[in-house]
């Protein structure tokens, strides 16, 4: 991986880049930072050092970036979202600086492997899934395209948990992340925030005739900012994430301590800090929901309060502040913000209701990321009313309000009232946050086409016929910096060998190698690279779960949190239907497969939990079939996290997006699958609508039900006659129930097999004979090498439109308007860009 001319001549700043120079960083940290020679030294030392020598050439432009935004008194995009799953971070940080070939030169000078090294990084497992990573996706691409941003977020001491697979079953342990500590952070205790809870509300009569409402009594908590530096790639652009930890107001109570009560003197500490204790708490119990609903206040609170200090710090009034600021909902998470911004404009500056309800909805903007009903949050009145009296009288208002306009629309409406409430009243009295995040933003976006159009045709059709023109699509992407560039280096490598580097910040220009799609010497070295890849991962699935898997096979991937829409289960059945085939039918000719699961369930989600222990229990069944598993074998790779998926999708050969149609809001592992040459089967869902679109429907293997047949089929779906029908799909059906794969607990999958025998939701039985002949098609196709490979070219050279860099073009261009500015040398002059517009290379694109 060469340095790009993009990156020459960079030595501005104290700390050069050149290999001797990050040697000598690397040798003062671990001497001056660690304490540590090279005697002492030990890999996790290496990672240490190498990381602050790395942070430290980050942080000189991180400084001359924020120097400059206040200079300019530029427009600031901040995103706020509940997870950032930023991974391992020191390989990106490097390629994003220009510095991988010498800091691998520097490393090997003094015996030591970078990819060692990089190794010992944890995960910052921040996020559950799709919803952070794609927030780490959009960070990198707001930097790289010079866009002024923050993101905002918790500093969780146990981010997503480590997963086990003991016993078949999925077992939780915590993810202590910062055991070791985190080199790339810098605590901001200056900056601390503090956040009310409970209380009561006080009016005040004012001289002039008028009151105002006073939030008193309140149990207090500190937001402590840690900021961690977002580097672009191929500029000196450094972002922010600034991530809230919680402290108490009171750290000890020195008279419960003097008379002998050691627990109750820091029982007020230990409540306060459990906020950014851990990910998600479990809310099966209330203790467990209320604490979550004040994890997602704590970090608005801490958010917005900080973004208005940022502001008046060059501002003395707030008559610019919507053009100034622009605040991003990642879904429904950090909905508070409408409230939280309404509080503190009114309550610590005196703003008339009128004026701060104009400035919030100007500022605000909100992503919806899912069609699930019940994923769209509820919180009880009741916790409100315990937790947050203000905001709930906040809410109250701004609904009183905004019923008024609805009934001053749609006159004698009543079904549309109810509906559009932000107050749910039946069967408990709820506040629904999505409701009050649409009603406070003056945009609106879903994340692909479809889920766009689904939303504004039925779940939200009566909010977009109140409000034309908030709607809109904003298809997701992925950053191609990590998922192709520091993912798969063998085949960035040979893309850039042809075509140039330009396509790591315009992956449009992928289309260039679509000619190579007809050259055999570029096919055969496109299969070397996915053969090394595929190499690899198979000794980490050997070394994680024993199970040999040979490269020779197809390898058929499905990875994502695990979910009954996302349908594991139709995967896995059709693991059985085949597996039965090839023992009845003698003429049934499979191309050897490779079936590799991955994926997290939600601790207190029963049926995701008994999906995984089926696919372990088939897995243990099948592999061992002597008579099979020349042809079929499966894994279930353990704790699926970034760096994973990291060696994950550059070896697949096969991805699978085979949600519900209707049901997956976008998906964004189809995305980096077919970005490094994987070919996507799937349903007429989601992203993979246009995935399809961009290569081409014959580059891709769809089949199912349509979002419109699966509405039609809802209430007339008999699962049962299909079973009667299909004599392979009831034995396996009564192989599964009648507990062949678990002979230790015959009942153990009766629930599974009753779910899909009883109502099937997700039609899995509907689409199981479609998608087990799409899956013969990818037989027959994968015996044609040469074809298979130019299909697979065909794929990443037409996967442009998915940069995360487009994505963000689309939100700055519709929704924020915040001029790009380009960092400078020190003592050269700054260049705004356009609103809405982006820089690469001193070029607008």
């Amino acid at each position: 991986m060469k340095t790009s001319a993009m990156f020459s001549d960079w030595s501005i700043f104290g700390k050069k880049n050149d290999p001797k120079s990050i040697e000598l960083s690397f040798a003062n940290h671990l001497e001056y930072a660690l304490g540590k020679d090279g005697y002492t030294c030990t890999q996790r030392d290496a990672f240490q050092a190498l990381a602050l020598a790395v942070r430290d050439r980050l942080i000189e432009r991180w400084i001359r970036t924020q120097q400059m935004y206040y200079n300019e008194d530029v427009k600031r995009v901040y995103y706020l979202s509940a997870e950032f799953l930023m991974g391992r971070v020191l390989m990106n940080n490097i390629i994003n600086l220009g510095m991988y070939a010498e800091t691998k030169e520097a490393m090997e000078e003094i015996h030591l492997d970078l990819f060692r090294i990089a190794d010992e990084e944890p995960d910052m497992g921040l996020g559950n899934g799709g919803l952070g990573r794609l927030a780490a996706c959009f960070l990198d691409s707001l930097a790289t395209l010079e866009i002024p941003a923050y993101g905002y977020g918790i500093r969780y001491e146990y981010g997503i948990f480590e997963q086990e697979i003991r016993g078949h079953q999925q077992v939780e342990r915590p993810e202590n992340w910062l055991k070791f500590g985190n080199p790339w952070e810098i605590p901001r205790p200056e900056y601390a925030q503090t956040v009310k809870f409970g209380g009561r509300l006080k009016k005040v009569d004012l001289p002039d005739g008028d009151f105002k409402i006073e939030w008193v009594d309140t149990n207090d908590v500190i937001g402590v900012p840690y900021d961690t530096p977002i580097g672009g790639f191929g500029n000196l652009t450094v972002n922010t994430l600034r991530l809230w930890s919680a402290r108490a107001s009171k750290e000890f109570d020195l008279d419960y301590f003097q008379h002998g009560d050691y627990l109750k003197a820091v029982a007020e500490k230990n409540i306060s800090e459990n906020i950014s204790k851990v990910l998600y708490p479990n809310d099966e119990l209330l203790e467990g929901r209320e604490l979550r609903l004040r994890q997602q206040f704590f970090f608005v609170s801490c958010a917005v309060q900080d973004i208005v200090r940022r502001y008046l710090a060059t501002h003395e009034d707030f008559d610019s502040f919507a053009d100034k600021v622009a605040i991003q909902l990642n879904d429904t998470h950090p909905s508070l913000a409408v409230a939280e911004l309404m509080r503190v404009l009114m309550d610590d500056h005196g703003i008339p209701w009128d004026r701060a309800w104009d400035i919030t909805r100007s500022t605000c903007a909100y992503t919806n990321h899912t069609l699930l009903a019940e994923a769209l949050e509820k919180w009880p009145v009741s916790m409100f009313e315990k937790l947050l009296p203000r905001h709930l009288s906040i809410i109250y208002q701004i609904n009183l309000l905004f019923m008024r306009d609805v009934s001053a629309r749609f006159l004698n409406d009543q079904d549309r009232l109810e509906k559009m409430s932000i107050i749910e009243e039946f069967p408990e009295k709820k506040i629904r946050m999505a409701h009050l995040a649409i009603v406070g933003s003056h945009s609106v976006n879903g994340v692909a086409e479809l889920h766009s159009r689904l939303l504004r045709e039925k779940e939200l059709r009566y909010f977009d016929e109140m409000y034309p023109g908030v709607f809109n699509n904003k298809t997701n992407g992925v950053t191609p910096r990590r998922w192709l560039l520091a993912a798969n280096p063998g085949l960035a490598e040979l893309i850039t060998s042809r075509i140039g580097d330009s396509w790591t910040v315009n992956l449009f220009d992928l289309k260039k190698i679509e000619p190579l799609a007809e050259d055999p010497g570029f096919l055969e070295e496109f299969a070397q690279v996915k053969r090394r890849n595929k190499e690899c991962l198979a000794l980490t699935i050997k070394k994680q779960t024993g199970v040999k898997a040979d490269p020779n096979f197809i390898f058929d991937v499905q990875v994502k949190r695990i979910h009954e829409y996302k349908r594991q289960s139709l995967n896995i059945l059709n693991v059985i239907y085949t597996w039965i085939r090839l023992k009845q039918e003698p003429n049934f000719n499979v191309t050897p497969r490779m079936v590799i699961f991955g994926g997290k369930a939600a601790p207190g989600y029963r049926m995701a939990k008994l999906i995984i222990q089926l696919i372990s229990h088939v897995a243990d069944m099948v592999n061992r079939d002597t008579s099979t598993n020349a042809k079929l074998r499966v894994a279930f790779l353990p704790n699926y996290r970034v760096s994973l998926a990291e060696q994950i999708f550059p070896a697949a050969d096969v991805s699978q997006q085979i949600s519900t149609a209707g049901y997956e809001a976008s998906g964004t592992s189809n995305m980096k699958f077919a970005m490094n040459g994987a070919l996507t089967i799937g349903t007429l869902d989601g992203a993979n609508i246009e995935i399809m679109e961009e290569v081409g429907a014959e580059n891709i293997f769809i089949f199912g039900l349509t979002a419109e047949e699966v509405a039609a089929r809802a209430a007339t779906h008999n699962p049962a006659g299909y079973f009667i029908k299909d004599p392979i799909l009831k034995k396996a059906l009564d192989l599964i129930r009648d507990g062949f794969f678990s002979p230790g607990d015959r009942d153990l999958f009766r629930p599974f097999v009753d779910a899909l025998m009883g109502q099937d939701r997700y039609l899995v039985f509907a689409d199981l004979a479609s998608y087990h002949e799409a899956n013969r098609k990818i037989d027959a196709l994968y015996r044609n090498k040469t074809e298979w490979n130019r299909k697979a070219v065909l794929n990443v050279a037409r996967m442009g439109k998915f940069s995360s860099d487009r994505t963000i073009t689309e939100y700055n261009r519709d929704i924020w308007g915040a001029a790009p500015l380009e960092i400078t040398r020190p003592g050269q002059d700054s260049t705004f860009m356009p609103e809405g517009q982006t820089r690469h290379k001193g070029k607008v694109s």
